[in-house]
């Protein structure tokens, strides 16, 4: 199910490679202002979450709560954002941004704001290694 399965270009444009679990790409999004991950289920011409079957969307909400988890520990973000938006790049992605209560597009979405420059390939390895480093349970069972 999986061999069709091409990432968006306009997502790896943006974003750092960062794992392959067991339904998604994790990927690391290329902006200095947030940590911002995404998570990418390996689907052909799936958009929309209730496209997912039951098992790999169980599967996408282990995998986004042991993020959500890992981002909480690694950055004690204000608030952890996590949204399907899908307007610009229909592929199924899930964004889940640290935000902070000092940041720069606090307390509004941080699309749209002034974007503060890419990462630098250590920034985003550290970023990362970061989250990498706290994340338990996505196994898919």
């Amino acid at each position: 199910m999986t061999n069709d399965f091409v990432l968006d270009p306009r997502l790896e444009a943006d974003t750092w490679a960062a794992a392959e679990w067991p339904l998604s790409s994790l990927r690391l999004m290329d902006h200095r202002g947030y940590p911002w991950f995404l998570l990418v289920p390996r689907r052909a011409e799936v958009a929309e979450l209730h496209q997912l079957d039951d098992t790999d969307a169980a599967q996408l909400l282990r995998e986004s709560r042991a993020l959500s988890r890992a981002m909480e520990q690694a950055f004690a973000p204000t608030a952890l954002n996590v949204a399907k938006l899908g307007n610009i790049v229909a592929q199924l992605h899930l964004h889940h941004v640290a935000r902070f209560a000092d940041d720069a597009a606090w307390p509004g979405p941080v699309w749209g704001t002034p974007h503060p420059g890419g990462l630098e390939r250590h920034e985003a390895e550290e970023r990362i290694q970061r989250v990498l480093g706290l994340v338990v349970d996505i196994a898919d069972r």
